[in-house]
């Protein structure tokens, strides 16, 4: 996590002028860490941040517009994380989609509170639409790998991207959520998470179709 704020004399986390919204959602994330997304209160998170119960609404109407904020700027570096990963599907489409993939799993290893933050809050996408387009973004970067995979099928053969899309994701998820997250829900296989995953996706491209070169 990369969120840090020096804290002032004499708190915690303190605040000052200019990083009262950092350290609220520093806070956030360290409460869903300790209790879950629904564990706590605005006022605990104000209490955490080092704050009186009325600052946070210097940024914020409620606490679900701090766990929005907190959500949004997550899916931001999620997307940022896949698209690395996805490397504009260098050297082919394959290889970079397998590490998108592992990018996915690593992202819930690495930063379990702020994957809980963008799945596990049931924060309303009508509600925050900033949340949603920052959502999209990162499902995005997975939906144009499956397209670039699809345009390797002969015509006529090809599947629809977003099923496609839909499809892997929902896979990929699954297995982040279940064996690969980096907090106490996370469940043991005998196997990597990302070897499970890469045999999955595996048997769902030869499914379809896809197959790679060689």
């Amino acid at each position: 996590m990369t969120w840090d704020q020096d804290p002032p004399p004499g708190a915690r986390r303190g605040y000052h002028h200019g990083n009262l919204r950092e350290a609220l959602m520093k806070a956030a994330l360290e409460l869903i860490a300790a209790k879950g997304p629904a564990g706590f209160t605005f006022a605990e998170a104000a209490r955490a941040a080092g704050v009186s119960p009325a600052a946070p609404y210097r940024h914020y109407r409620d606490r679900d517009s701090l766990m929005a904020d907190v959500a949004r700027r997550a899916f931001e570096l999620f997307a940022a994380k896949l698209s690395q990963a996805w490397a504009k599907g260098t050297p082919d489409p394959f290889k970079a989609f397998e590490r998108v993939g592992h990018a996915y799993i690593a992202f819930a290893r690495a930063e379990p509170a702020q994957y809980s933050a963008m799945f596990e809050s049931g924060l309303s996408f009508q509600a925050f639409p900033d949340l949603h387009v920052a959502g999209d973004r990162a499902f995005n970067v997975l939906r144009d790998a499956c397209a670039a995979l699809i345009a390797t099928m002969p015509e006529g053969k090809r599947p629809p991207v977003m099923m496609m899309a839909l499809h892997i994701w929902a896979e990929a998820h699954g297995i982040a959520s279940l064996f690969a997250r980096g907090d106490e829900a996370r469940r043991p296989i005998p196997m990597s998470p990302e070897d499970l995953l890469d045999a999955a996706v595996l048997i769902y491209l030869d499914g379809l179709g896809v197959r790679k070169a060689g």
